[in-house]
């Protein structure tokens, strides 16, 4: 049996594997804390966690001390320094991976928090549509909260469109939808046309220009959301584009939606009644062959984050499906979770590890018991100041776990 044999054997294995499913309809939507953790992945909450570990924890001091130290051109500090921002255009770096793993592990929970609502399995379609509905509204203004100034109550620093989390609800709607309502041919169909519309966008009005500053991507992102757009300076009554802002969202959604499904596809596998031999086999054979679709398609689409191209949808997918992968492999198919099992913290509770540590200040804690190392430590202090916020907020974490406390959109 090939590779693709398998793959196709997994999905529908999953979209027929409803003995858990039913059990868990009849329950109702409260389950309990214990029921909800035992149908849960530990790979994948320690995948999870690594991510947000990365995110609010280490990455915000290694990045002081970075900046603190001003590394000589073509030093280690200066390499490292390249590896933990993103790559100004073309290209992709370690920490281009983070944002498309959050989204990527958000759709591997599809199948396993959803498949009770697909046909046959549960009639309360109405709970899925306001569930959805719910996660959808939950993540859209928290994302306002994290990165469109929405507190500031301001509406001439509204930002619309700008966050991780938003793009996380786009996709995690689209492929939640087609996974309870559709067949898996079905699914792979929508989610290819959303992907080669990106490339048709691009070829019919775009003229296939992937510049900087003046792409299709760019021009659509500007057109409609205008003002409301990220990036948007104000002087006075008058605003402009900032010059270094090229992330864009409207039409990356479309590939926003491939990232999240390829998240699903994995959840199908993980889920399904095939060997664990043959579900790793897999995961890694489908990494691979994406990682290799990416390279073989930049030349025509070059690999840029900023505006979720295609060919960089394949590749970071590939990655997240490898590191899938060897988590499945080290943790629930060894067992070796040794040193590991701290990751929990973050990854049980991502929502509020995203953000408390991206978006809630703990600068005052610092200031107020280190003040008198300040002038001793001099540029670094910010490395001090930046660890205590990252030690706050696994403390706080550490605590939810502890508590049974876990928050969900």
């Amino acid at each position: 049996m090939t590779h693709s044999d398998l793959s196709l054997k997994a999905a529908s294995s999953a979209q027929n594997n409803d003995k858990e499913q039913v059990s868990q309809c009849s329950k109702g939507a409260n389950g309990s804390v214990s029921a909800q953790q035992s149908s849960r992945l530990l790979s994948l909450d320690l995948l999870r966690g690594m991510d947000l570990a990365l995110l609010v924890l280490f990455h915000p001091v290694v990045y002081e001390w970075v900046e603190a130290s001003r590394p000589m051109p073509e030093s280690f500090g200066e390499a490292l320094f390249g590896q933990i921002t993103h790559v100004p255009w073309q290209g992709f770096c370690f920490w281009d991976i983070i944002m498309p793993l959050f989204m990527f592990m958000s759709g591997i929970t599809i199948p396993f928090s959803m498949g009770k609502y697909q046909r046959g399995k549960c009639a309360d379609r109405g709970h899925f549509l306001l569930r959805l509905f719910r996660r959808f509204m939950v993540l859209w203004l928290l994302g306002m909260v994290a990165q469109g100034n929405l507190l500031a109550l301001d509406l001439r620093q509204l930002h619309l469109y700008s966050n991780t989390l938003q793009s996380i609800a786009v996709g995690y709607v689209v492929v939640a939808l087609l996974f309870v309502y559709t067949s898996w041919r079905t699914q792979l169909t929508v989610v290819a046309s959303c992907m080669l519309a990106y490339v048709a966008v691009f070829a019919i009005w775009g003229q296939m220009d992937f510049t900087i500053d003046v792409n299709i991507c760019e021009e659509i992102d500007r057109q409609v959301l205008g003002r409301w757009r990220d990036g948007v300076v104000w002087q006075g009554n008058q605003w402009h584009w900032e010059p270094t802002y090229h992330y864009t969202w409207i039409l990356s959604s479309l590939n926003f939606v491939a990232t999240v499904y390829m998240g699903c596809m994995a959840g199908m596998v993980l889920r399904s009644g095939l060997k664990n031999t043959s579900k790793l086999r897999i995961l890694l054979f489908e990494g691979l062959l994406l990682i290799v679709l990416a390279f073989a398609l930049s030349g025509v689409v070059p690999i840029i984050k900023h505006i979720w191209s295609t060919s960089m949808t394949f590749l970071s997918g590939g990655i997240c499906l490898l590191l899938m992968g060897a988590a499945y492999y080290w943790v629930d198919l060894k067992g070796r979770t040794r040193g590991l099992m701290w990751l929990r913290f973050y990854g049980s509770n991502s929502l509020v590890a995203y953000m408390v540590g991206e978006h809630v200040s703990f600068s005052s804690i610092t200031d107020s018991v280190f003040y008198g190392l300040k002038p001793l430590l001099g540029d670094y202090y910010s490395v001090l100041n930046a660890a205590v916020q990252g030690i706050i907020v696994l403390l706080v974490l550490r605590w939810m776990y502890k508590s049974n406390i876990f928050v969900k959109a």
